[in-house]
């Protein structure tokens, strides 16, 4: 018997007007694993990851993190309960240094209270350089050491992707959502951020992915789900994903990409 998922969503159900995106959906992710998520445009993937983190509430189902019914909670309660997220579009505060992006990351994992900040008193100077320390680990884990000491709107947009990484790792999640890390990236940048989430994985990281790129979903993931508007159309090993008929029919494009990037 394999190991219980730490996270499952169960009946997910979304509705946007007389529009279901996401339609009885279940599925279960298994600790330290990478599950990808793939499909045509409009299949309803990133309407799950806002769904995974609280963005969204369903209107049907329910999401468990390690068998705790978190569903219907605001977005602060996921992420204190485990769930760090990145974004397809960039959210990076550019009117800041890299560094305080990551340390913006922590803000959950900091005690804050207002009279120790008023008065600067030593114990919160503490903290702030344990976490000005713990940034800058997170920044090396990366790859980005080059960019320790740069301000944000000065770094190359591969750079950006891999930062927001790192910003969601700053909140020390048991699961993270990937929405998209290559999208405009060139091939370099592409396996550089393939090889970042390999080396989560090694480290034990629970990775839930949404991805275009086959290659690298077919050379990270443990697992994958194909949606296919809004239903779940198929789910196996990348090897099995690549090869099901269903799946070829409905999303012939990535299927020979799949095949391509598995040959």
């Amino acid at each position: 018997m394999g190991a219980p998922a730490l996270l499952a969503v169960e009946g997910l159900a979304k509705r946007f007007g007389g529009i279901t995106v996401i339609d009885d959906l279940s599925f279960a992710v298994a600790p330290g694993t990478v599950h990808a998520i793939i499909g045509p445009n409009g299949a309803g993937k990133t309407t799950l990851l806002n769904l995974l983190s609280g963005i969204y509430r369903p209107d049907a189902g329910r999401v468990l993190l390690d068998g705790r019914d978190v569903t219907g909670q605001p977005t602060h309660r996921w992420a204190a309960a485990g769930l760090g997220r990145t974004f397809q579009n960039l959210q990076v505060f550019f009117n800041m240094s890299a560094l305080e992006n990551v340390m913006a990351g922590r803000h959950l994992r900091e005690r804050c209270a207002l009279l120790p900040s008023l008065l600067r008193t030593p114990a919160l100077a503490r903290a702030e350089s344990g976490c000005r320390v713990r940034a800058r680990e997170l920044m090396r884990r990366v790859g980005l050491d080059a960019y320790l000491d740069a301000r944000a709107d000065a770094m190359p947009y591969g750079a950006l992707k891999r930062l927001e990484i790192a910003r969601a790792l700053a909140l020390e999640p048991r699961v993270l959502l990937l929405d998209e890390p290559a999208a405009g990236l060139n091939h370099t940048e592409a396996r550089e951020v393939d090889a970042l989430i390999r080396q989560l994985a090694c480290d034990g990281m629970t990775v839930l992915l949404v991805e275009h790129n086959m290659r690298l979903v077919m050379e990270v993931s443990d697992r994958v789900l194909v949606l296919d508007r809004g239903l779940r159309l198929a789910e196996g090993t990348p090897d099995e994903v690549a090869h099901d008929e269903r799946v070829i029919d409905a999303y012939l494009g990535a299927a020979e990409a799949m095949e391509a990037a598995h040959a």
